[in-house]
């Protein structure tokens, strides 16, 4: 069985009632280390001469397993199976968010202002003048995280009803980190026009669109013609947030090993939508040699269906030295390894064929390209998706800051520019005296990098003329 981590997604809390007399407990606990079912917390509910009632908490490495333990449990002697409830389900009853008022109505008075009459003022003031709507709602402060639910974390094509408690979870991020109200659109068609059309039809009501858990290569076609139709911010987050945190990793990576990033080779394995736009930023940031790999092998223009449409612009950089052969072969030489596709796929002996120094980024969840184990012994600099190892490359570090930035200079779109100050701000949150193999990205509990994203993406979108609102006196200067 694979190990418990600290953190465990496999947490039960059962209720036994056990007939009162000596060694009926150590049964149950004996049963449990048999299980190799790690026994936590044991509190004793009610106890009588000839009866007690305890709660047991105890951690499983998966379902399956649960339910083995819970039928050990349950055939026990002396021993009755109460209840049993597994913590995460627990901390989902009724959902995650729930919407508050800003102003008690608790008059009359109050009554006739916020609704009618008085509302019917601030309407008309906003037909007159549509830009007021920022002033006068929460148009200013709200996004809309939209999902079909084709591609649910790496579950793959759940449906709507299954994305609505990620899309609850990405709400409570932008809360909790950034202070914007967001709202989670679970829609029930996977036809992206039709996707299309409804986010146009709600988006009056909000000021940017996070596009999410939206498969390949649909979510192309979606985000760009809903970029090219609305006058808010549009971003499919698994693209382009994990490019940005990507690229900032990478930086600091590189501020540790010395080497520069128009110098590397980097090989890209992986080129569905988080694969195509880290390549796309990482040409952007300066990158000159990017060996993009799919389960294929090397990608060559015109030799695989995966390279039209969405894929056209990275034609340049993924042909550029004509390679052809499979990811074994683009590793040889390379400096940098950046996994986006399964588990698995690379041995120590793959690795063996890099350059000294080189960089492993293994980002497949929850099994990384890389065996830990193997990827931290044998790299200089090892990251994976994962946060019970150093390193872990977390898109809640960039999205709530680049939506509060474009939030706050209500621009029109979020560009490369913007994108690129975003993953700059979140590398030098860590200062180069504190960076290290271990360190080279910031935890997303960390208090500066929210304010630092937002700030440089807000001069970001200025200097590149897609903020609508003036700056003020208090704004920071934008970069020379």
């Amino acid at each position: 069985m694979s190990e418990i981590g600290p953190y465990s997604n496999y947490r039960l809390t059962v209720r036994l009632e056990l007939t009162n007399k000596p060694g009926i407990f150590a049964h149950v606990a004996a049963l449990l280390a048999e299980e190799e079912a790690n026994l936590g917390a044991v509190d004793l509910v009610s106890a009588t001469k000839t009866r007690m009632v305890r709660d047991l908490t105890f951690d499983v490495q998966s379902e399956e397993h649960g339910e083995k333990v819970l039928a050990r449990l349950h055939a026990l002697p002396d021993v009755t199976v109460l209840s049993a409830s597994d913590r995460i389900f627990l901390l989902h009853l009724g959902g995650k968010i729930r919407v508050g008022s800003k102003v008690p109505i608790s008059t009359r008075n109050v009554l006739s202002m916020v609704y009618t009459p008085g509302v019917g003022r601030v309407s008309q003031a906003i037909a007159k003048e549509k830009s007021k709507v920022y002033t006068f709602t929460s148009k200013s402060n709200s996004v809309a995280v939209v999902s079909d639910g084709s591609a649910v974390l790496g579950l793959g094509n759940l449906g709507p009803e299954a994305a609505l408690p990620v899309m609850e979870g990405k709400v409570m991020l932008f809360k909790e980190l950034a202070g914007i109200d967001a709202w989670p659109i679970c829609v029930s068609t996977q036809e992206p026009d039709d996707i299309v059309r409804i986010v146009q039809g709600i988006a009056p009501g909000f000021g940017g669109i996070n596009l999410e858990d939206i498969s390949a290569p649909r979510c192309f076609e979606i985000e760009q013609k809903l970029k090219q139709s609305l006058d808010i911010p549009v971003m499919h987050d698994d693209q382009h947030g994990t490019a940005v945190v990507l690229l900032a990793a990478l930086t600091n990576a590189l501020r540790v090993t010395g080497k520069p990033l128009d110098q590397v080779r980097i090989v890209v394995n992986g080129l569905g939508a988080a694969g195509t736009a880290c390549c796309r930023i990482l040409l952007a940031a300066g990158a000159m040699h990017v060996l993009g790999c799919d389960k294929e092998g090397i990608i060559l223009s015109g030799e695989t269906e995966q390279l039209r449409a969405c894929r056209t612009d990275l034609q340049a950089c993924l042909t550029r030295d004509n390679p052809k052969g499979t990811l074994r072969d683009a590793l040889k030489g390379a400096d940098v390894f950046i996994g986006l596709s399964v588990g698995n796929v690379v041995t120590a002996a793959d690795l063996d064929l890099m350059a000294p120094d080189r960089i492993v980024f293994a980002l497949a969840n929850p099994d990384p390209e890389v065996p830990p184990e193997i990827g931290s012994a044998n790299s200089r600099i090892f990251a994976t998706g994962r946060s019970d190892y150093p390193n872990q490359i977390n898109n809640a570090l960039a999205f709530p800051g680049i939506f509060r930035g474009a939030l706050d200079v209500q621009a029109s779109e979020i560009n490369e520019a913007m994108k690129l100050a975003a993953a700059q701000a979140i590398a030098h949150v860590i200062p180069e005296n504190t960076l290290g193999e271990d360190y080279i990205i910031p935890s997303i509990f960390d208090k500066e990098v929210v304010p630092s994203v937002a700030r440089a993406v807000a001069a970001a979108a200025r200097a590149s003329g897609v903020a609508r609102r003036r700056a003020r006196m208090d704004d920071p200067p934008l970069p020379e």
